[in-house]
């Protein structure tokens, strides 16, 4: 059984930081892309970035483009998204996906909460 858990999130001023992890278990890990996706409420979900099974190829969003970092650690089975200089826009529930163009459909985690306020 695939199970993603997302830790990490929490409240935080503007320009200020957080780091998300995923603990993937149930499939294999290293050999597979993975991605974080956001949902703010109200909104639809956003790919937010993605990176490859290497850790080779990453993606970003322009809206996070230059601020937020993925990374992953295969002996862990953990990814990882580094948020910096966060903005009230970036307040949302962060979800880990299974695969590099995760969208509505692609199993997720429950989710961490960051909320981003003064």
């Amino acid at each position: 059984e695939v199970q993603l858990v997302e830790s990490g999130g929490g409240l935080v001023q503007p320009g200020g930081s957080l780091r998300l992890s995923c603990v993937a278990s149930g499939f294999a890990f290293s050999g597979s892309s993975m991605s974080w996706v956001r949902q703010a409420p109200g909104k639809g979900l956003e790919r937010v970035s993605a990176i490859d099974s290497g850790g080779g190829r990453t993606y970003y969003a322009d809206s996070v483009k230059g601020r937020f970092t993925i990374s992953r650690d295969n002996a862990k089975n953990t990814l990882y998204l580094q948020l910096n200089s966060l903005k009230t826009e970036d307040t949302a529930m962060y979800y880990c996906a299974r695969d590099y163009y995760a969208g509505a459909n692609t199993p997720r985690g429950q989710g961490t909460q960051v909320t981003v306020s003064a």
